[in-house]
């Protein structure tokens, strides 16, 4: 696999588009996925220009239709699809229990769980039939713990990584991985909106994670850069943390 497919979904932003530059500086082809058309776009030409084979299609990882066409394209495109990064994701609407709604648990869900059980199903229809692919999924530290005043995204979460075992242990006599890689807090708009855009609970937040920082983008970008490479091949079915050490605790 010298020079990989590699497909990623929510690429426009923050962890997404990180980990698309970085592909590209290591020399993968690259198909880019998000719902706004001129920032994809802008991305693909983004990526052109520093050398690497890239296109942007438009899906919204709720709908089926748009993930088989997506899977389709990508196929169609590149001849196969190596490495999946499975990025798209929302925190939804964030509060006490007692306030969440029906609409914010299907919105929350139908992204992040939904979505990601479309983009496992028709990428492991590719892989499978190739015989070999990585899948990285991206979850959260929400994964791993409960965290007050985010119930509904934090079960999403956790039905990410359940998933994530399970996929894997169906792709892996046939030679398809699947992980997922689970951040904490990363240095992005979606960290601010996490803490309400309030700099003294990100600060308090903060000062929770023992190496007393967040993450940078990148950092969390070159992780899935090796867990999915050829690097990990016997990686399967782990979900690692890049939290700074607040699992540990």
């Amino acid at each position: 696999m010298n020079t990989p497919v590699v497909l990623i979904t929510g690429a426009l932003t923050g962890i997404g588009r990180a980990t698309a530059l970085a592909f590209a500086a290591d020399g993968a082809r690259l198909i880019v996925s998000g719902r706004r058309e001129e920032v994809g776009h802008a991305l693909a030409a983004e990526l052109r220009g520093l050398g690497a084979e890239a296109e942007f299609v438009r899906a919204d990882v709720r709908h089926e239709a748009d993930v088989r066409g997506l899977i389709d394209q990508t196929v169609a495109r590149f001849g196969r699809l190596d490495i999946a990064i499975n990025n798209a994701g929302t925190e939804g609407q964030l509060g006490p229990v007692s306030e969440q709604t029906t609409d914010n648990y299907e919105s929350t869900f139908s992204t992040n769980v939904l979505g990601t059980l479309l983009s496992l199903k028709h990428e492991m229809r590719v892989m499978q039939a190739q015989g070999a692919g990585s899948i990285v999924n991206v979850s959260s530290i929400a994964g791993h713990v409960g965290m007050p005043g985010a119930s509904v995204y934090v079960g999403s979460k956790h039905a990410v990584e359940g998933m994530t075992k399970s996929v894997a242990l169906e792709g892996a006599a046939v030679g398809v991985r699947v992980n997922a890689v689970a951040p904490g807090p990363v240095a992005t708009d979606m960290l601010d909106r996490f803490v309400g855009n309030d700099e003294q609970a990100k600060n308090g937040f903060l000062a929770t994670i023992p190496a007393r920082r967040a993450a940078t983008v990148n950092e969390i970008a070159q992780t899935i850069l090796f867990v999915a490479g050829n690097k990990a091949r016997y990686l399967t079915g782990q979900v690692i943390a890049v939290d700074g050490g607040y699992t540990a605790q």
